[in-house]
């Protein structure tokens, strides 16, 4: 079951203990050292699983040197598994390092699927949109975050970001302020925990519902913000149009809405939601 120098990048749960698969208990039991994100979290799992096994901290701040002695034992013959506190390493969370050095170095590694926080608020929004951009984290301080902001405005699709409880007041603030107040945001907060809430509202309504009740502003959140309306040939000359039009009858989307960008001047963005509404009207008149 357990292959030598090989590293296995392990989802955690995000909250409930039991959101653990078989096959990713049957490795952590199995492996020579698991390498966690903080080894006393993932103490606490293996305790209720009664896993008693090695481990070594891996965390942001000592990553790559780390990514050198697995590398190593690797070398040796030895398996690994990568976890980080709660969720999927590497997804906003240590672990990119690690991988792009084992890579490189030519080992084996094997991803063990599990939970994620983005995909469970997503499944449990009911957001009809079908396109989706996963941010992960905003910049912590205002002025940077804000020009983060400015760049995502006009992204057409469901914008995903997380959140931290000491910071989410002024992010949703931020939010209202650079993307508009009209437009609609999922909080969801504490997933899979016992006080897990998901909740839908305007941007304009947010700063009062999380101040309604304080204990609404704790835990980790995961926000969903609907993306920029795209009317249909919006800002789109006929010509335009044409040209996006047969492009997309001979070539793939991507490729279709790189040339038409190179040949009409127009904004990537724009052609790219636009062409994506084209191909679903062709879709459905099949």
């Amino acid at each position: 079951m357990i292959s030598t120098s090989t590293l296995y990048v392990l989802a955690t749960p995000i909250g409930n203990l039991r959101d653990i698969s078989l096959r990713a208990l049957d490795i952590l039991a199995a492996v020579d050292v698991i390498a966690a994100e903080d080894t006393r979290t993932t103490a606490h799992l293996l305790t209720h699983y009664s896993i008693i096994k090695k481990m070594m901290a891996v965390h942001q701040h000592n990553e790559r040197a780390m990514a050198k002695k697995i590398a190593n034992l690797l070398a040796r013959g030895s398996s690994v598994a990568l976890v980080t506190d709660a969720g999927t390493p590497g997804i906003s969370d240590p672990g990119t390092i690690l991988v792009k050095l084992v890579r490189e170095e030519g080992y084996t590694i094997v991803p063990i699927p599990g939970a994620n926080a983005a995909v469970c608020a997503l499944s449990a929004a009911g957001i009809v949109a079908p396109h989706f951009l996963f941010y992960g984290f905003l910049p912590a301080s205002a002025g940077p975050r804000r020009r983060e902001l400015e760049g995502l405005k006009s992204q057409p699709y469901t914008l995903v970001f997380y959140e931290t409880p000491h910071r989410i007041l002024e992010c949703v603030d931020d939010l209202a302020q650079v993307m508009g107040g009209h437009r609609q945001l999922v909080i969801a907060r504490e997933l899979t925990k016992l006080f897990e809430t998901i909740h839908t509202c305007t941007l304009d309504n947010a700063p009062a519902w999380l101040q309604a009740d304080t204990n609404r502003q704790k835990g980790e959140f995961v926000l969903l913000l609907a993306g920029a309306e795209v009317q249909k040939g919006k800002g789109l000359s006929d010509q335009t149009l044409f040209t996006l039009k047969l492009l997309l009858r001979e070539l793939p989307l991507k490729q279709a809405v790189g040339i038409a960008t190179g040949v009409t001047g127009e904004s990537k963005n724009v052609l790219y939601a636009q062409a994506l509404m084209l191909k679903e009207e062709a879709d459905k008149k099949k």
